[in-house]
């Protein structure tokens, strides 16, 4: 039997709700992600057919899903947005991306959504501009950031300035199968710094990722794999770590590139 969603935020007008074990068999862990206010939502990375059913079946519990409004794509991996043309023909959603992914989204949806459905992808999507955008959703106003090369060319973060959430996407996922917070920075540790040395692009542009951050009112970062981290002291330090982690280009040289025996 599944869990109830976490409730990450609840006002009332203004719900944060993820979802945290939707996937079975051998993908691998995600966090799916659901903003209301007032009558409109925003869903984040739905992920692909390991989640596309139990994450509609969890979603109609609190809204129509073929009213959906929004459906953001941090980046383009499988885990993000495979599932696009079940969500184009069950929802009127618009697709929120990268300009740099938008015009290759058609390739994840099949011709019957045209010829059967007459959906075109092109319509439902809205393309970021490189320094993201304000996204009105009821009576708020949610911020597209800029996370490019974290890990993605093209990649995005939705911060919520009502809730106080930056949702983070790639950046502080871990590889652990459930999704408390962080209580012990030093213990985590082990669960991500791999996958950050290996999938964010280089120190520079973790150090100007912090201070973007830096200067936001975030009281919780909430990535797309594993646990938030939640308080200042977790956020401080994952900032700091994160801003002196060496990474990507910084790691590599001419022993990675040579022609296998």
């Amino acid at each position: 039997m599944r869990r109830e969603p976490i409730v990450l935020f609840d006002n009332g007008a203004h719900q944060c709700l993820m979802f945290d074990d939707l996937v079975s068999g051998d993908g691998v862990q995600s966090n799916q992600f659901l903003i209301i206010d007032h009558d409109e939502q925003l869903l984040l990375d739905p992920g692909g057919d390991l989640t596309y059913t139990p994450l509609s079946l969890e979603l109609s519990k609190f809204i129509s899903v073929q009213d959906l409004t929004y459906i953001f794509a941090s980046h383009q991996d499988p885990d993000i947005i495979a599932s696009l043309d079940k969500w184009l023909l069950h929802t009127r959603a618009k697709v929120i991306c990268s300009k740099l992914w938008a015009r290759f989204l058609p390739h994840l949806t099949a011709n019957y959504l045209a010829i059967s459905h007459g959906i075109s992808t092109y319509d439902r999507i809205i393309a970021l501009p490189d320094r993201g955008q304000s996204i009105p959703l009821g009576k708020c106003q949610l911020k597209a950031v800029p996370a490019h090369f974290l890990h993605s060319v093209g990649n995005f973060q939705i911060y919520d300035p009502l809730s106080k959430i930056l949702f983070s996407g790639d950046m502080g996922a871990s590889l652990v199968e459930d999704a408390t917070p962080v209580a012990d920075f030093a213990a985590h540790l082990p669960h991500m710094e791999g996958f950050h040395k290996r999938y964010m692009a280089s120190n520079k542009i973790c150090r100007l990722w912090a201070a973007m951050v830096r200067q936001m009112d975030v009281e919780m970062i909430v990535p797309q794999h594993g646990r938030p981290f939640v308080g200042q002291e977790m956020i401080s330090a994952f900032l700091y770590w994160i801003e002196n982690l060496e990474c990507g280009l910084d790691l590599m040289g001419p022993q990675d590139y040579q022609l296998p025996r």
